[in-house]
């Protein structure tokens, strides 16, 4: 029998309970593809990160993410709250680290309190923002469960996103709309039916609407097993990259409450800056542990 240490925190959060779920293998050597998936799916969390060490010894650890049925190339709160566990266990270690993913490099900044403890991070997306086809509002909303006049489309139609993860339609929504929307599994099957090239086989849905710098937001992926996520630093970055491109500016910052909802609410600090390749965005904020064990395979 082996046995794996994990640890789980809460992302995202100051309160124990709340923020976004994780799990984290500090130490996943001797871990199969197929035993990584397994205890994925058998979490049952939005995503589980599992620490390798690295190819090039430069780099800090190689960083696997799975969700309940396959392996991401990016994803935010498995980066920040795995850098906050190592961080954690090792409080002399350095300010920042550098993870080998699939989507490239990425580089995680540690937060500190006044006594030098680490209490947080913040993950830079590993590649400029990247904005693909846009979808009519009547598959945003029929994917929400809420009707198509909820979905605003002065300032953009639904817009899939990414910048290193996994595409998001990002959809801005009425409040209304966003209090009141509610998955709807068979619309998000026919969207991918409807749309092949366009999704390339997957949809997550990231609706929000916004207040000036403060933005309240919503994310469902059923298709993946996450009805709705709790805290989604993989589609608050694309969506800061996105907010500073429809406005013209050279940098932005946004709070970002998600969760709230599920009664997991959530503060996400996204910011956005205009350079030489793109649109760059990074996002932060506080974890909390929660529970240590082992894994005996």
């Amino acid at each position: 029998m082996r046995a794996f240490r994990f640890v789980t925190v809460d992302v995202f959060t100051e309160q124990r309970f709340g923020g976004n779920q994780l799990a984290v293998f500090p130490d996943a050597r001797g871990l199969s593809d197929a035993e990584m998936q397994a205890l994925a799916a058998e979490f049952n969390l939005s995503e589980t990160t599992f620490v390798l060490p690295p190819s090039d010894p430069h780099n800090t650890a190689r960083v696997r993410i799975f969700n309940r049925v396959a392996e991401m190339p990016f994803a935010g709160h498995p980066n920040v709250g795995a850098a906050y566990v190592l961080g954690r266990e090792d409080e002399e270690a350095h300010r920042a680290y550098r993870f080998e993913e699939p989507a490239g490099l990425v580089e995680v900044a540690l937060e500190r309190d006044a006594e030098g403890r680490v209490i947080g991070a913040e993950v830079a997306a590993p590649q400029p923002l990247r904005v693909g086809a846009e979808l009519p509002a009547r598959i945003a909303a029929a994917c929400a469960g809420i009707p198509e006049a909820e979905v605003l489309t002065l300032r953009h139609a639904p817009t899939l996103a990414s910048d290193g993860g996994n595409h998001r339609l990002l959809t801005e929504v009425t409040p209304a709309g966003l209090a009141a929307a509610a998955p709807d599994l068979g619309a998000f099957r026919r969207a991918v039916a409807d749309f092949p090239s366009e999704t390339r086989g997957f949809l997550s849905l990231y609706i929000y609407c916004r207040d000036g710098a403060k933005v309240r937001a919503r994310m469902f992926s059923p298709l993946t097993g996450t009805w709705e996520d709790a805290a989604t630093g993989s589609a608050a970055t694309p969506l800061a990259g996105f907010l500073l491109r429809l406005g013209g500016g050279s940098e932005g910052a946004w709070e970002i409450i998600q969760g709230a909802e599920m009664g997991r609410p959530s503060l996400l600090l996204a910011r956005a800056r205009r350079l030489a390749d793109g649109y760059r965005a990074a996002v932060g904020g506080r974890c909390v542990p929660v529970l240590r064990g082992e894994a005996v395979l």
